[in-house]
């Protein structure tokens, strides 16, 4: 498996961007495959409208850092994005929401506080996602979610006073892009990460947008496939974006 071959390249670009890192690596999602993911260090932050347009071409945000895949032999990943006017929760997700009819949200600036970092960590630990031993650090944790290049917000998800989940989302003029969610593993019955995507959706639609970007799927990925379970939405195939209506039918096995 090819290693990371770091291309630094020193000049600013026309765009206000830098890259930092252009090389293959082993891929996060699929086994055997080799991923490509440029990171683009931005020097400014950027405006709403040109952040929407860096969406529609693919584009996630981790940090200051923009990337999209261009990897050399795969096109697994898609991203997908749905269109809040014309979504439609299915019947599971109304019994989501109703679940957690509880619960209150509150929507302000991403920022660090020490009872986040300890729901970030034990959320990483106990859900199995953590891909080094080493728990995430204050430096860490604003660096990937507090310092952004775009406007950036937290959704705070609260039974009570107590903190129960947050969920990142940055900002575009008309659009919104989930960048991660993470929650408190007792309360896994909740099914907290459907309710934020549902949250996140009709958030955005009574603001008046139009795309929530909920990042990339890959179909062979069973980390990432419940992204395709919110009708309609679309994703990026070939280079166009294609519209998804409903579930595929159930295989006859009769």
């Amino acid at each position: 498996m090819p290693g990371r071959i770091p291309v630094l390249i020193p000049v600013d670009s026309p765009d206000g961007e830098r890259t930092v890192f252009d090389g293959n690596e082993p891929c996060p999602y699929l086994p055997d495959q080799v991923a490509r993911t440029p990171l683009r260090l931005q020097l400014r932050s950027l405006g709403g409208t040109r952040f929407d347009e860096l969406l529609d071409l693919g584009d996630r945000r981790v940090g200051r850092m923009l990337y999209r895949t261009a990897c050399p032999t795969c096109s697994a990943c898609e991203p997908l994005r749905i269109p809040v006017d014309t979504f439609a929760p299915s019947r599971s997700q109304r019994r989501i929401l109703r679940r957690n009819e509880d619960l209150r949200v509150e929507v302000g600036p991403a920022v660090f506080s020490a009872d986040r970092l300890a729901l970030f960590n034990r959320h990483k630990r106990e859900r199995g996602l953590a891909r080094r031993e080493q728990d995430t650090t204050q430096a860490g944790y604003e660096g990937w979610f507090v310092r952004s290049c775009v406007e950036t917000v937290e959704m705070r998800y609260l039974q009570g006073d107590r903190l129960v989940g947050v969920g990142i989302v940055d900002l575009g003029a008309r659009d919104s892009s989930s960048v991660y969610f993470y929650f408190d593993p007792d309360e896994s019955r909740r099914s907290l990460g459907t309710l934020s995507t549902l949250f996140e959706i009709e958030w955005l639609r009574r603001r008046g947008g139009r795309y929530h970007y909920l990042g990339l799927y890959v179909q062979a990925c069973r980390h990432l496939v419940y992204k395709a379970s919110y009708f309609p939405h679309q994703r990026l195939v070939g280079g166009l974006w294609t519209t998804f209506a409903e579930p595929p039918p159930s295989p006859d096995l009769g």
